[in-house]
């Protein structure tokens, strides 16, 4: 009598340190991680406008809590994490969104740096508008 043969397939064992056997994975998480610090950061407004909408009282005491030293780190860390995803977007634009004119797609240079130009002026505008420059 033949040997009967199983058919299942070999599946590896996957553990939580797969994000370091490569570093494309570990920038690819690094990336997903951005998106909660950005959450993070969306709440933290929202929460500004209620104490704001609460009275002078609240809002400077929400003022108070931005400057203690756990806020700073988190708002640098934001403000870290959201440079990285817009730097990643913008060099991954051209492959997932290509500009054709005439039939022919432009170079992904000239995609990518009409973004980051767009962006400058953008952050220019905003900090001319906050009084900063």
């Amino acid at each position: 009598m033949a040997e009967e043969v199983t058919r299942r397939p070999y599946v590896r064992r996957v553990t939580w340190r797969w994000i370091f056997r490569h570093p494309r994975y570990l920038r690819y998480m690094a990336r997903e991680l951005s998106c909660l610090f950005i959450g993070a950061w969306t709440f933290m407004l929202v929460w500004g406008l209620k104490r704001l909408a609460e009275g002078p009282d609240a809002w400077h005491g929400f003022l108070a809590a931005l400057t203690s030293p756990a806020s700073i780190v988190f708002l640098v860390a934001t403000l870290a994490f959201a440079t990285y995803h817009s730097i990643t977007w913008f060099n991954l634009t051209p492959k997932a969104l290509p500009v054709r004119v005439g039939g022919d797609a432009l170079p992904g240079g000239v995609v990518s740096g009409a973004h980051y130009a767009a962006w400058a002026v953008l952050s220019a505008a905003v900090l001319v508008l906050a009084g900063a420059v």
